[in-house]
C-alpha cells in the first residue's frame, strides 16, 4: 500500500478553503470514485494557515502512478502543489468518518414518506 500527500499554500491564489470546499460540493469528488486502486482520497484544509491538499491511499505504488482525473485543485488554484510526497503504508487502523466539514453546511436531506 502507498499513501501520497499533496498540499498548497493558497497565499498566491484567488482560491480559499471555502471556494475549494464549494467545488467539492459541486461535483469534483465524483471522478475519483472510479479510480482503480484508489482506496480512499481525503481532501484536507488548514483554514488558519490558508492551506489545501489531499491524502490518497493506494493499493500499490503502481496504482499511484497511473493517469488520474484532472487535478481540479491545481486548475482552480493556478499552480501545482508546493509539496507532494509518497509513503509506504506500514499499518492501518480503521474507524473513520467519511463525511467532513465540506459537506456539513448542506441542508439535511428531506425525509422520505413511508411506503405503503
Amino acid at each position: 500500500m502507498r499513501v501520497t500527500v499533496a498540499w498548497w499554500d493558497l497565499a498566491d491564489s484567488q482560491q480559499t478553503v471555502d471556494s475549494l470546499e464549494q467545488d467539492l460540493r459541486d461535483g469534483s469528488v465524483e471522478p475519483w470514485r472510479e479510480v482503480e486502486g484508489l482506496r480512499l482520497k481525503l481532501w484536507i484544509a488548514d483554514r488558519e494557515r490558508g492551506r489545501w491538499g489531499a491524502v490518497m491511499w493506494w493499493d500499490s505504488a503502481a496504482a499511484a502512478e497511473q493517469p488520474l482525473p484532472p487535478n481540479r485543485a491545481a486548475e482552480l488554484i493556478g499552480y501545482a502543489p508546493e509539496h507532494r510526497v509518497g509513503f509506504d503504508v506500514a499499518a492501518v487502523a480503521e474507524g473513520i468518518d467519511l463525511s467532513g466539514p465540506a459537506f456539513s453546511a448542506l441542508p439535511p436531506a428531506p425525509a422520505r414518506a413511508p411506503e405503503h
